[in-house]
């Protein structure tokens, strides 16, 4: 999919690399030439991970807390004692469902002080740095579709999300002209060892969030780092500030109220509930919706001088008064815009004028 050089010579910090979609672009980015770091709290899984991967490139396993702002700075200035980064990954993250009112202060803690705190403490210290060395930097957060929006019972996640994302904007326009770019990926359920478990701890939790997926399956580890490899790379240069949702589309999915229904009506129901030619409620509706649109287009006219002549607007009075008399809202609505319209004495910008540049007496009287 990519050259294997595409990432050659970028150095690059992954947080929580040792396991999940940390360590699925950590594997993608040694594959395609880069020299990668990972860091996360237990050194052991750390020191797995890298061993399994030092085959496809220089790798270096960094035990380190980002929730610590000592810890990050210690860690950093490690780094940067060999080489400036180059590429920075907040991919460290925790989360679980749960009750929002059941949740302890140390779990809020918890999940705020790595998703949020973790995030602004490792952008922080390499941005000062680049900054200082008028370096070229990077930076990637993994997002949650849920963080523009909020999510019942990942409450923690939700408002940690949210903060990660709007950092990302905010300094994409403080930091972009200095040379520094700032994006962030969303991505839907993807499966990962351990994660997976403690966010879909049920059967019926995987099987729902299937038929909530358009393409009714998961992501894949390989897809995002995929992603990621691309939005870390000097051909993505110009994008700035983004949150790219990797999803399948399940987001838009949720966004309509009936947006599932073609997945639980069967083609008998779609015929059953189909509206039929003779409807009575459907020939009413029709009415209504014919004066309300005649409505809409005399208000716009009126309300647009510059843009509209007042000609076509007399023109639509004429076709509104034409209506046939009916007993419902929408042509009573027409006629109270008509007689208002009526009264209304018309803007002279708005009216049709003879050649010499004058309005016309007659449509003005008209107009009045």
């Amino acid at each position: 999919m990519f050259r294997t050089d595409l990432l050659k010579n970028k150095r690059v910090l992954i947080t929580g690399g040792g396991t999940g979609l940390g360590k699925g672009m950590a594997q993608r980015f040694l594959e395609l030439g880069a020299t990668v770091h990972i860091c996360g709290r237990r050194e052991e899984v750390l020191e797995q991970t890298a061993a399994e991967l030092a085959p496809k490139g220089p790798i270096h396993a960094v035990p380190c807390d980002v929730r610590s702002l000592d810890a990050v700075e210690a860690m950093i200035d490690s780094i940067w004692s060999e080489a400036p980064l180059d590429i920075l990954v907040n991919n460290a993250a925790g989360n679980f469902i749960a009750r929002t009112e059941e949740l302890s202060p140390g779990a809020w803690n918890s999940v705020i002080g790595i998703v949020l705190m973790g995030t602004l403490n490792c952008t922080m210290a390499c941005g000062r740095r680049w900054l200082a060395s008028k370096h070229p930097g990077t930076v990637l957060s993994i997002s949650a579709t849920y963080a523009p929006v909020g999510s019942a019972y990942v409450v923690p996640s939700a408002v940690s999300k949210a903060g990660v994302e709007a950092l990302t904007r905010s300094l994409a326009v403080e930091w972009g002209n200095r040379g520094i770019r700032m994006n962030a990926i969303a991505p839907g359920p993807i499966p990962t060892q351990g994660a997976f478990s403690r966010v879909l701890p049920h059967p019926g939790l995987e099987t729902l969030a299937l038929d909530r997926n358009p393409q009714h399956r998961f992501g894949t580890v390989e897809e995002l780092a995929n992603l990621a490899a691309f939005l870390v790379s000097d051909g993505s240069g110009y994008i700035n500030g983004e949150v790219i949702r990797m999803d399948g589309g399940e987001f838009l999915q949720g966004a309509g109220e009936f947006s599932s229904l073609g997945r639980i009506l069967k083609e008998e129901d779609w015929q059953a509930i189909r509206p039929k030619k003779n409807d009575t409620n459907l020939q009413e509706l029709d009415g209504i919706h014919e004066a309300q649109n005649s409505r809409n287009q005399l208000l716009i006219s009126a309300g647009q001088p510059g843009i509209r002549r007042m000609g076509s607007v007399l023109r639509l009075v004429r076709l509104a008064a034409r209506i046939p008399r009916r007993q419902h809202r929408g042509l009573r609505a027409v006629r109270r815009s008509v007689a208002l319209l009526r009264r209304i004495p018309a803007p002279l910008g708005a009216l049709p004028l003879e050649a010499s540049g004058k309005p016309r007496t007659r449509a003005l009287r008209k107009a009045r």
